[in-house]
């Protein structure tokens, strides 16, 4: 059995339609492991008690905003952190309105797991199959279906085997390796944090146990070299006039001191002279690092340029094909130019076509339709001004992703994944 770090960090998103007990699953989980503080706990007991409520209401330690309360829903990506003294964890509580499912994108877009919800009296719906769709798309390595409210459907062992055969049913063309399902209440409490002895037919672990025993698996491409450069360091003081460093962070791979490299687009190459992480320099680095970087020729290189290996480089092109996921409340303007955020790049670019559009319900393909309204997903060709160097998303989610922004508003309006 492998043995946890108890440093390590699981990011994980939940999700699920409107009414399916995310707030009071995060609220169990956090509430069960002891990992309330004593004036939070103190707070949501005495609101509890304002409500008419008997004994604590779980989802008051996540619903937090003022809007949220007043309404009795979740309106927005509520973060959470808690720990256990296996693992540490940090939530993204995400809304299961459908006109939110882009916050979804939003939470889940640095995941490493992500829970959906199903309510068992339910069972699957649209958003269900939204949420596990979009998970895919984020290339999430873990899913856990949580068939929640059994407690309402008389911890029947059918309703779940039901439940789990209809997911698979549709989930076979989703692009997942590990789906697990837990029948739980996250109000009563069973199979959360603690085993339910109300359901002993289920001979799996609880949702904790799970998530304390997930083998996270790391999102940085360690193979591709790709550093965008975020600025050029130029000292004025007489010591360092001739010092030129390239400062940015390490999106993926490894760099070391001699190492040959290609700057793009431009073509140029060189070997890296030296590198230093804050003040200390260092015979090697890699992805997260920001680092500065200084060549060993006189190269002109600006923000928005990629320093990477001169045999292992990213596609560079000013047209190509991307799973964008509109966010904003206005439709996408045919031919309108939007900004594009590409790593360190920010470009001018369009929206050339939309290839098709996905049915959710069915994940077939609607061709023929290239109007992209609030949360539609379609497989879209974007041209840039200038060349961006990409890879794509599966192989690299950091130089694989863009955001498209409004150029009058500034509002960031899709998020896009590059196939």
């Amino acid at each position: 059995m492998e043995i946890k770090d108890n440093n390590q960090l699981l990011r994980f998103t939940t999700a699920g339609s409107v009414d399916d007990g995310k707030s009071t699953l995060i609220g169990r989980l956090l509430f069960d492991s002891k990992s309330i503080f004593e004036d939070q706990l103190a707070s949501v007991t005495a609101t509890s008690s304002k409500k008419g409520h008997d004994g604590v209401d779980l989802a008051l330690f996540t619903d937090g905003l003022k809007d949220e309360r007043e309404q009795g829903i979740t309106i927005d990506v509520a973060y959470r952190y808690f720990t256990t003294p296996k693992r540490k964890f940090i939530i993204a509580d995400t809304p299961g309105h459908i006109q939110y499912t882009r916050n979804m994108v939003t939470g889940a877009s640095t995941a490493n797991a992500a829970v959906i919800l199903i309510d068992a009296r339910h069972g699957v719906i649209e958003q269900t199959k939204r949420h596990s769709f979009i998970a895919s798309l984020l290339n999430i390595p873990h899913l856990i279906v949580c068939v929640n409210k059994m407690d309402l459907v008389d911890f029947a062992e059918e309703k779940f085997e039901q439940i789990s055969k209809e997911f698979e049913q549709f989930s076979s063309k989703l692009l997942m390796k590990d789906i697990r399902f837990i029948p739980i209440s996250a109000l009563i409490g069973d199979n959360v944090v603690n085993r339910s002895e109300n359901m002993p037919w289920y001979e799996g672990g609880t949702l904790l146990n799970i998530l304390e025993t997930l083998h996270i698996s790391s999102d940085i491409n360690k193979i591709d070299a790709r550093f965008p450069v975020q600025t050029v360091l130029r000292p004025q003081d007489d010591g360092n006039r001739d010092y030129r460093g390239y400062a940015g962070r390490i999106a993926s791979g490894i760099y070391r001191k001699g190492d040959e490299v290609a700057v793009l687009p431009s073509g140029f190459t060189s070997k890296i002279k030296s590198m230093n992480a804050g003040e200390k320099e260092v015979e090697e680095a890699f992805a997260p690092m920001s680092i500065s970087i200084t060549l060993e020729d006189d190269i002109d290189i600006s923000r928005g340029n990629m320093i990477v290996k001169k045999n292992n480089q990213p596609e560079s092109s000013q047209e190509f094909d991307v799973m964008l996921c509109w966010l904003n409340n206005d439709a996408a303007k045919p031919r309108a130019k939007y900004v594009i955020q590409h790593t360190s790049n920010e470009e001018r670019a369009i929206i050339k076509e939309v290839v098709y559009k996905m049915d959710i319900n069915s994940y077939d393909r609607i061709e023929g339709d290239s109007n992209l309204k609030m949360n539609d997903i379609a497989r879209v060709k974007i041209r840039t001004t200038h060349r961006l160097m990409v890879d794509s998303y599966r192989d690299n989610r950091n130089t694989g992703s863009i955001t498209l922004i409004d150029e009058q508003t500034n509002e960031t309006v899709a998020a896009g994944m590059i196939v």
